[in-house]
């Protein structure tokens, strides 16, 4: 079971000890924005009913109705209390911050949530790649992946495997860069990143950790 569908099975929880209060507030919702619901029942992978509930637990942690990143890493450090999330949930607040204005509108929330959580392989390896490439300028360097890696270890913490320390991540940063470099010259561009994950298994499973990290 992924982090997401345990947040909402807890949402969920939560509602069936007020049942009144539950109706009362997916009215409120609907009145608040309907046609937002609509749009984003359209565009993410989310039914209205999982939207309200996202909502009700967006708006319990962000009253404001919008996410600065120390309260995105906040919410993030609740999953992962083994290790120290701060690192990774930085880069995967960038990623979500489409529009980098250094907060996270529910629209926003629930468009990352949804590629995560439900996306097609390609949607989550360009999600993927969109990560590591840390500056947006459309490649990946060893440096970036260096730095991604590192906050994955540290997130991980105790249930890391092999166990963290500076030569385990240089060793994996080494060996995927390798692969993924294919014509040598130093950065991995998007579509080496997508021919190498499509032709190795190892490399795509290792992708899977995107299905527990949110």
């Amino acid at each position: 079971m992924d982090a997401l569908t345990t947040w909402l099975n807890l949402k969920r929880g939560e509602f069936r000890k007020k049942d009144h209060d539950l109706e009362d507030l997916e009215m409120q919702v609907v009145r608040y924005k309907p046609e937002g619901l609509d749009v984003l029942c359209r565009k993410s992978k989310f039914t209205r009913k999982e939207l309200q509930i996202m909502y009700r637990g967006f708006k319990q942690e962000c009253p404001t109705g919008i996410v600065n990143e120390e309260t995105f890493k906040e919410i993030y450090a609740q999953f992962f209390p083994q290790g120290d999330s701060s690192a990774y949930a930085h880069y995967v607040f960038n990623t979500f911050d489409h529009d980098r204005n250094g907060s996270l509108s529910f629209e926003e929330f629930v468009m990352g949530l949804s590629v995560l959580s439900r996306g097609t392989l390609q949607e989550r390896l360009q999600w993927a790649f969109n990560l590591y490439d840390i500056n947006g300028d459309g490649f990946i360097t060893k440096d970036e992946m260096t730095d991604i890696v590192s906050a994955i270890y540290e997130m991980m913490g105790r249930f890391s495997e092999p166990m963290v320390d500076e030569n385990t991540t240089k060793e994996h940063v080494e060996r995927v860069f390798h692969k993924m470099d294919i014509n040598r010259d130093g950065v991995i561009t998007f579509d080496e990143f997508m021919e190498t994950c499509r032709r190795d298994e190892n490399i795509t499973k290792g992708m899977a950790i995107f299905d527990t990290v949110l």
